[in-house]
């Protein structure tokens, strides 16, 4: 049984829903699953440390505490073909600022934008009322680098396929 049915199956998640974070360059998920030994050397090679076991042992991203590099040290510690390291995007997804951001109640904040180095997050000013962050998609890339400083785990990241949306 393959860890999206079981998770389906417990409950946990709708699988086409939210699908775990893989290591950049990483094949589709099946295959990914499918091929990997989870053997945890691309975990171990990771220098951020954003690599952890997360269901079934399997390589997923944490941004909890950094962000994503883009070192291709899992790449190279992995033996297995589940990397595609031409690909000119590391990943499809970005960041999402979520409804529990502190603009919301009227509380400046921009931690996410200071921790964003490509500047994908701009505060626009909304009529009567403070800045809110809005994600640039075309900039974002999905480092994770916002997530950790969000004093309200307002930030997450998200498939850039088919994002929500993007402004607060």
């Amino acid at each position: 049984m393959d860890v999206s049915r079981r998770r389906f199956l417990r409950g946990e998640v709708t699988p086409s829903l939210q699908r775990p974070l893989r290591p950049p360059w990483a094949i589709d998920e099946d295959h990914f699953v499918a091929g990997c030994s989870r053997c945890g050397d691309c975990i171990q090679a990771c220098p951020q440390q954003i690599l952890i076991h997360g269901d079934g042992a399997y390589p997923t991203l944490d941004f909890s505490q950094r962000e994503c590099t883009f070192c291709r040290a899992c790449t190279d510690a992995c033996s297995l073909p589940l990397f595609n390291p031409q690909q000119t995007q590391p990943w499809q997804q970005v960041a999402e600022v979520g409804e529990h951001c502190l603009t919301h109640t009227g509380i400046v904040c921009q931690n996410c934008k200071d921790a964003c180095e490509p500047r994908a997050i701009v505060f626009r000013y909304q009529a009567g009322g403070i800045a809110r962050p809005h994600i640039n998609l075309q900039d974002c890339t999905g480092c994770g680098a916002c997530i950790a400083p969000c004093p309200n785990n307002s930030m997450s990241i998200v498939s850039s396929i088919n994002p929500a949306s993007s402004p607060a």
